[in-house]
């Protein structure tokens, strides 16, 4: 079973989120049923089966977000040293090829969203990231191939975890 590292705060969102689901959206959704089947032949009844769509929908996310409740390991990044990377870190990166300066932070993969330059600590990248340190270089094996990069600063940006 895979780990799942999270903030207290993402811990919290993803807990009133599933408490939404479960106990807002999944019952507006059992009426949205029930009012559907009064309508007459199920056959043909385009409501019915949109509700029956969106209920199974609902009930597949509550099912994952469960799952990944179970692997939660709460974790302060603030407690952490960031003079290698961990959880929490934010990395300020140079392509050796382009010279190009790429900043990501190790996030749970609830947090994640690489376009804003929060990577999971499960994506591929980080995995390699952990443990290295400012001034390291390392090739990279990405689903795009490989890469070269050095390591031009680790820190950590409490604001980049919000």
């Amino acid at each position: 079973m895979q780990k799942e590292p999270m903030t207290e705060n993402d811990y919290q969102i993803l807990t009133n989120n599933l408490n939404d689901m479960k106990l807002v959206q999944r019952p507006k959704i059992l009426v949205a049923i029930e009012e559907a089947r009064q309508l007459g032949d199920l056959k043909e009844n385009a409501e019915y089966h949109a509700a029956k769509e969106d209920q199974a929908n609902i009930n597949k996310r509550i099912a994952e977000l469960e799952d990944l409740i179970t692997r939660v390991v709460i974790i302060d990044p603030a407690s952490l040293a960031h003079d290698k990377i961990s959880f929490g870190s934010t990395v300020k990166l140079i392509d050796v090829d382009t010279e190009e300066e790429i900043t990501y932070t190790i996030v749970s993969s609830a947090h994640s969203n690489p376009e804003i330059g929060n990577i999971s600590f499960h994506s591929p990248l980080a995995k390699q990231l952990l443990g290295k340190s400012e001034g390291d270089e390392f090739t990279a094996q990405l689903p795009g191939g490989k890469k070269e990069f050095e390591i031009e600063e680790v820190y950590y940006d409490e604001s980049k975890l919000c």
